[in-house]
Formats: structure tokens, sequence, C-alpha cells
């Protein structure tokens, strides 16, 4: 269980990120965060040496926590299937649930505002962002790469393309929910790309009648 600082720390970062979501980060002051988690700016202090901090510590939070449900319903759908465009579909599949569950509209996404405001944070910071959504993008090409192995696609494609598409996909669904409060816009989005891939690889034709 975590100790009371923890759970302080928590709190301060579950109440900053949807104010920058919606604020963005410059019009999110240190007296708006404080008001709205009820407590001192010395306990602030306490845990965050000052809004820089704050920045880098909510980017990673966003990321790994992104990463952990990737990653979970990445290896539920392989467990449900061994055949592997069947495991992306079902991987698909989690995900747009996961979007239909929620009731609110999600208010955005940190790596998509913290890249319009670069100029508010140094190299590091957008540095981890790339790395993160490549890490991101890696599970995508990871599946995609076993099913090019295994189907022929009926027009040439890559893994790393189609994972690119998906992450594009996504991301650019999270501003259009957002800009038509729309909270499963993202889920029909998804569907889409489930429908082209059908579309690629609908007749499963092995790869090695490719070489024969």
């Amino acid at each position: 269980m975590a100790g009371k600082g923890q759970q302080t720390r928590e709190r301060i970062l579950a109440t900053a990120e949807p104010m920058v979501l919606r604020q963005g980060f410059a019009g999110t002051s240190l007296d708006d965060l404080v008001k709205a988690t009820g407590l001192t700016k010395g306990a602030f202090f306490h845990h965050f040496t000052g809004k820089a901090d704050l920045a880098q510590a909510l980017v990673e939070r966003y990321a790994e926590n992104d990463y952990e449900l990737f990653e979970r319903l990445a290896s539920e759908a392989d467990e449900r299937s061994d055949d592997p465009l069947d495991s992306v579909v079902i991987f698909l599949r989690l995900f747009e649930s996961v979007i239909e569950g929620r009731t609110e509209v999600p208010v955005g996404c940190v790596f998509a505002a913290y890249t319009y405001e670069h100029q508010q944070f140094d190299p590091t910071v957008h540095a981890f962002i790339a790395k993160s959504l490549k890490r991101w993008s890696t599970i995508y090409e990871a599946k995609f790469g076993l099913v090019l192995a295994c189907y022929r696609p009926k027009i040439a494609i890559k893994a790393e393309e189609l994972a690119e598409m998906i992450v594009a996909i996504i991301e650019g669904g999270f501003i259009l929910s957002r800009s038509y409060g729309d909270a499963h816009l993202v889920a029909r989005q998804s569907r889409q790309f489930r429908n082209y891939l059908e579309l690629l690889f609908g007749d499963r034709e092995p790869q090695s009648s490719a070489q024969g």
C-alpha cells in the first residue's frame, strides 16, 4: 500500500492532468493547482521542485499508465488466440471496449498537449514523449509483423506503417472526440481500422503462396 506521501503526490498529479489538458500547461498556475487539491504551496514543493518537475512527472505517469493498458490488452489478446491476425483484431476490440466503457468525453492526450506547447518544455521532455509514442507503436508493430509473416496483404505494406497508422488514428481521434463532444469516436475509428485490416488480409492468403 502506498504511503501517505505517495498518495499526496498521486493526488497532485491526478488533479493536475485534467487541468493541464483543459487549460494548457502555461494556463495552469500553481495557485490553481494548490486550490484544486486543497493543499498548501509548501506541501506541493515537498513533492515537486516546481512546474518543470511537475511536467516531467505528469508525462511519465501518463506514459506508464498508457503502456500498462496496452501491454495488458496485448497479453489478453494473445491468450485468446494463437492466430496473429485474430489476436490483432481481439486486441483492437478490447481497446474499443475500454473507450466505449467511458461515459465522459476524454479531455485529451498529455503527449499532444505537451507537443502543442513545445516551447514550455525542455528537449528532454520532448525526447521522452517521442520515445513513449514509439514504445506504444512498437506493441502494434510487433503484432503486425507476425501477421505479415503469416499472411500476404492485398497491397505492399510494412508493419511499421500499420503501427504508425493506428497510432495516428487514435491520437487524432482523441482530438476529434474532444472537439465534437463524442466519447466514443475513437472506438468507431478503431473499428474502421479493423475494416481496413479485413480488406488487406481478409482472404488470409498464406505468405508461402507468394513464394510458390
